[in-house]
């Protein structure tokens, strides 16, 4: 299976990894079928993303697919945010073989889910912003480890 060099760059270098204790956004997605787990960590002020982090159990490619997530996120507006679509995610890692864009869907969820939280700690129905979310599990092929 062969990766891109972003690929290998933010699977070997992932940046924003962590978490961040006052989080007021965290969205926790996972595939039971291949074992990869993501966790996303937001700080919003103003509507802004003022950081974020992730912790990611997964391949090479979840890792690398939750570090470009973040890095396209941050400093972004809530909006900006809601916009991120896993195949902006693989165009940015400059592509990523075909068993593997489950792992992009899920860096999209990751983010999605965190923003409903953030939402939803504030009183606010996240479904007219984030949509209904959907269980991983049913959108995804098999993966392949």
């Amino acid at each position: 299976m062969l990766y891109s060099e972003k690929v290998m760059d933010h699977f070997t270098n992932p940046r924003n990894v962590g978490e961040i204790e006052d989080a007021n956004g965290v969205g926790e997605v996972g595939n039971a079928k291949c074992g990869d787990i993501m966790k996303m960590y937001l700080k919003i002020e103003n509507g802004v993303i003022e950081d974020v982090k992730f912790k990611t159990f997964g391949c090479g490619a979840a890792i690398a697919t939750s570090s470009m997530a973040t890095e396209m996120i941050k400093g972004k507006t809530v909006d900006e945010a809601l916009k991120l679509t896993n195949s902006a995610v693989v165009e940015a890692l400059e592509g990523l073989p075909p068993v593997k864009i489950h792992c992009s869907v899920l860096a999209e969820q990751a983010i999605k889910t965190a923003l409903a939280d953030y939402y939803t700690r504030q009183g606010i129905d996240p479904t007219p912003f984030v949509g209904e979310l959907k269980d991983p599990d049913e959108e995804h092929l098999a993966c392949e480890m």
